[in-house]
């Protein structure tokens, strides 16, 4: 027979939402920010898709990086305003989600990894069930495995913070302020190449997030994510 204990702990495991309230809010935020900080950089981009080191790069300087897209002009001038904004967005948004994780302990009990977890043979099993394309058990779906944990923490403390640095770096109203956030990096147009490869490890990153999802469970995932 059932005792009473285990039928009000399964109750209670039941009504326990899988992400709390200031997790979905600030996702859904963050997805929306991103889409159009990735669909206006583009426009930027593609107006001199060419990367240098250094302080300053142009047509007629030698290049690091002549990335194989169209060469447009203009449509950099009308896209800067909005990537601002979209910026601004996730900045504020990343500054509500980190303050707020602190207060109710969502870091510390949702992505901070027990120790026992940061083995190398664990990491690895995990890494190879994946690659291996396994489903993941009921139970590990209800919470976050090792590498998930990792990867979000570097994610949120550390390539986050890498794309606000370049780019702020990027601007000299700002640099000329503070112009060390230039400088540490070598200059305005080396903040801009180590600006576009965050970029691209952030794409990676999405693009293995939502491999992920359609393994255990794309709509599932979603609908847990709107819900709780």
């Amino acid at each position: 027979m059932i005792s009473e204990a285990n039928v009000e702990a399964a109750v209670e495991t039941a009504s326990t939402p899988r992400h709390i309230a200031l997790v979905r809010i600030t996702h859904w935020i963050v997805v929306l920010s991103v889409l159009g900080l990735l669909i206006t950089g583009t426009g930027i981009l593609v107006s001199h898709p060419r990367l240098y080191w250094g302080e300053t790069g142009g047509v007629g300087t030698p290049s690091l990086i002549d990335l194989p897209i169209p060469f447009i002009i203009g449509p950099s001038v009308w896209n800067r305003p909005f990537h601002f904004f979209f910026a601004w967005v996730l900045v504020l948004t990343g500054l509500t989600y980190m303050v707020g994780s602190f207060i109710t302990q969502h870091f510390r009990k949702d992505l901070l990894p027990a120790k026992a977890d940061l083995r190398w043979n664990r990491i690895i099993a995990v890494v190879s069930e994946h690659l291996r394309w396994r489903r993941p058990e009921a139970d590990a779906v209800s919470t976050y495995n090792v590498v998930q944990r990792l990867t979000y923490l570097a994610v949120v403390f550390g390539l986050f913070p890498a794309i606000l640095w370049t780019g702020l770096a990027m601007s000299f109203g700002v640099t000329s302020v503070f112009p060390i956030l230039a400088t540490a990096l070598g200059g305005h147009q080396s903040a801009r190449t180590v600006h576009f490869t965050c970029v691209v490890l952030l794409l990676l990153f999405v693009i293995v997030h939502i491999l992920m999802l359609c393994l255990a469970g794309f709509w599932r995932s979603v609908r847990t994510m709107i819900t709780g």
